[in-house]
């Protein structure tokens, strides 16, 4: 039995040689009761939606194959930014999205751009479709130097340029001049600027104004943080519709189902609603950031939904960690991003309720007070 279990195995089927020592992308969810560590939005959406996605689903036509152009979600998304349908693309979370972005526009023998540290799922989707990401550094402070990030594209020529803004663990904000400049320098070698605005609704200003027919360049977000639907995994993005139609010829047939059209759909009538958490979660990540910088703790100015912070200045990884650690010991649970690459000491918080972050606040400063 054994050396047939040792033939079998031999005969199974190897992964990719490129994907071989690779680790997929995981946020580690541990039981607390605040959990503060995956930038969701802190409150459900409210009943009206979950009232509108229960009579939707009574009236699918569950037995027939959903509308594969996902019609009147982009119609209407569309309508809210300032775009006819065709310049809109809907896909399971914005990371599908991404992914489709890179099958149609990069792979093999073509090189993808990030400019680090930034969203880790940018370079391993670009693994994962067979592209070379290319990284190069922020400055010390993560900001994005022009003149770096163009001369980068220039002598890379990355088939995909990304930019996340805000970005993410940093929380910072790309200015327009920064965006138009690398946008730029793409179109000069042939490529395409894809813009990350998972977070956008959070900040300052959009990219999504310097969308265009004549452009090269899309903007991704996602319903997930702003319209508090994590759970439905549902993103899109705008962008000319030469592009749309290029990403519509790639995506698997009917890969978005009637229900999550309908869910989407439900949200957009939900708009007042939205900018009211929207505006709450702005306000709390404030108050975040100032008891943060009270307490003694490096701060990064962020225009998304978490704060990345260092709670001692100059500390190492192991000791963010142990702050880490300790809040979970007080069953509240942030972002241990520690040990990433630059972020030495660091954690990320994601905004929560009022109540939950005032009880992380507390408990962040009994542990700061007594090390």
């Amino acid at each position: 039995m054994m050396a047939e279990a040792f033939e079998r195995a031999a005969r199974r089927p190897r992964v990719r040689d490129d994907l071989a020592a690779m680790t997929g992308y995981h946020s580690p969810q541990v039981s607390v009761e605040v959990r503060l560590n995956t930038n969701e939005a802190p409150t459900a959406p409210p009943e009206a939606f979950a009232k509108a996605v229960a009579d939707a689903a009574v009236g699918l036509d569950w037995h027939r194959y959903p509308d594969r152009s996902a019609t009147e979600l982009r119609t209407v998304l569309g309508e809210r930014f300032g775009f006819g349908p065709e310049q809109v693309f809907c896909a399971n979370g914005s990371n599908e999205v991404l992914q489709t972005l890179l099958l149609t526009y990069a792979g093999p023998g073509r090189r993808t751009l990030t400019f680090e540290p930034t969203y880790a799922l940018h370079r391993h989707l670009a693994r994962v479709t067979g592209s070379e990401p290319v990284m190069v550094e922020r400055s010390d402070d993560f900001r994005l130097d022009p003149t770096v990030a163009t001369e980068a594209v220039a002598e890379h020529r990355p088939a995909i340029t990304f930019l996340c803004s805000p970005n993410n663990p940093t929380g910072m904000v790309e200015p327009a001049e920064t965006v138009e400049a690398v946008l730029a320098a793409v179109e000069a070698v042939g490529g395409l600027l894809v813009v990350d605005e998972a977070y956008g609704e959070f900040s300052s200003w959009s990219a999504v104004d310097l969308v265009a027919e004549n452009r090269s360049m899309v903007v991704t977000k996602t319903f997930s943080k702003t319209w508090a639907m994590a759970g439905a995994r549902l993103g899109y993005s705008f962008g000319p519709s030469w592009l749309v139609a290029d990403l519509d010829t790639v995506v698997l047939p009917y890969h978005l189902d009637s229900l999550k059209q309908a869910a989407g759909v439900a949200a957009l009538a939900l708009v007042d609603e939205m900018e009211a958490r929207v505006s709450h979660i702005v306000e709390e990540r404030g108050r975040i950031a100032a008891e943060l910088h009270r307490l003694g703790c490096e701060v990064w100015p962020s225009g998304a939904n978490f704060v990345l912070f260092r709670p001692e200045p100059g500390a190492d990884a192991g000791s963010g960690r142990s702050v880490w650690q300790q809040l979970v010991d007080r069953s509240i649970l942030v972002r241990d991003t520690s040990s990433w690459e630059r972020l030495d000491g660091c954690l990320r918080v994601t905004v929560g309720t009022s109540g939950e972050n005032s009880r992380f606040l507390a408990a962040l400063a009994d542990i700061l007070d007594n090390r």
